[in-house]
């Protein structure tokens, strides 16, 4: 007869439950490891968001960062109709590129702005330079999109003749026809356009004195997923230590992006290696948070520091653009609008 001493029986009964939270834990990581994707849902906006090989700045954007913060986040585009509805149902656990102008985000857990997005009023004619707000478009033909006109902020503006497009081609369509003076887009689109229009040697944009709306691109993750408030936390630190590194800059295909990094109230300068060159010139630099630069502004290139503009362009690739930069958007779909301008 085998006897087992209490002592014995003790430490066997702590080995077998070692063994049994072992087993527990291995078996929690492999279900986390294996768990289903967070779905983000966006419709198409051009050089924004694209799944058909378009360039798609968002996209690039969120999978760099998503990655680097080890987020098992799935990206799908659809149709506008679909989107809200998708949501609704569960379908989607959310957006990737939510846009808030004036709508109830209660259901929500709402990143921060990863992106500003800068409205402005734009035209062939120089005085749209004149323009700082809204009542000074009054009784004119303005086109926009309707992912903008759509909102509760632009449904408020009563004494403007909106021309309503449902995509970005059409809305600067109605300015190469002449249909409207004005157009009210975001500001990157604009540059975008107007890259296009040089490279044709055509006569640019004029931009409003100032952007007349500001918003801009979050997550937004519906309140009816359980971890959505840790995604969302996880997202925000990366995407801020992200844009103070550079490492956005070239997603966005921006030389120059600007942003307070060092919390002095003034914007500093943020560049990236991979993108930024010696020739690139600070003016065009696209503003991550809405402060201004200054002279006692500073620059950040891969994250290192620097005094100056000289130390910064001499820690940059010095080569020279030798050719023009190619707008995003696609020369042979626009060639008509070219044409026409």
């Amino acid at each position: 007869m085998v006897r087992l001493s209490a002592f014995s029986l003790s430490i066997f009964t702590q080995r077998l439950s070692l063994l049994g939270i072992s087993l527990a834990l291995c078996c929690f990581s492999v279900s986390q490891l294996h768990a289903a994707p967070t779905k983000l849902g966006a419709a198409s906006f051009e050089t924004y968001i694209s799944d058909d090989g378009e360039p798609a700045r968002i996209n690039a954007l969120l999978e760099k960062v998503f990655k680097k913060a080890e987020l098992n986040i799935q990206l799908q585009v659809m149709r506008q109709a679909f989107l809200g509805s998708s949501v609704l149902t569960g379908k989607l656990d959310g957006e990737f590129a939510y846009i808030n102008l004036g709508e109830d985000t209660s259901n929500y857990v709402l990143s921060d702005v990863y992106l500003p997005i800068y409205l402005y009023a734009v035209s062939k004619d120089a005085d749209v330079e004149a323009v700082k707000l809204f009542p000074h478009l009054k009784d004119n033909r303005v086109a926009i999109e309707n992912r903008f006109a759509n909102t509760p902020s632009f449904r408020l503006l009563k004494n403007i003749k909106w021309s309503r497009n449902p995509t970005t081609f059409d809305a600067f369509r109605q300015l190469a026809d002449d249909r409207a003076p004005y157009l009210i887009t975001s500001q990157l689109l604009a540059r975008e356009l107007n890259t296009l229009l040089a490279n044709d040697n055509e006569e640019t944009l004029h931009f409003s004195a100032k952007p007349l709306a500001k918003t801009g691109f979050q997550i937004a993750i519906s309140k009816n997923v359980a971890n959505a408030k840790s995604i969302v936390a996880q997202f925000n630190q990366t995407v801020s230590l992200m844009q103070d590194k550079g490492e956005l800059n070239k997603p966005l295909a921006l030389a120059w992006l600007s942003k307070d990094v060092n919390g002095d109230g003034i914007a500093d300068f943020i560049g990236h290696s991979s993108i930024t060159t010696a020739s690139d010139v600070l003016d065009t630099a696209y503003s991550l948070d809405g402060k201004p630069t200054s002279d006692v502004s500073v620059f950040y290139i891969d994250g290192d520091r620097y005094a100056t503009l000289e130390e910064a362009r001499a820690a940059l690739p010095a080569k020279e653009n030798t050719s023009p930069r190619e707008s995003l958007l696609d020369k042979t779909t626009y060639q008509q609008l070219l044409r026409r301008w």
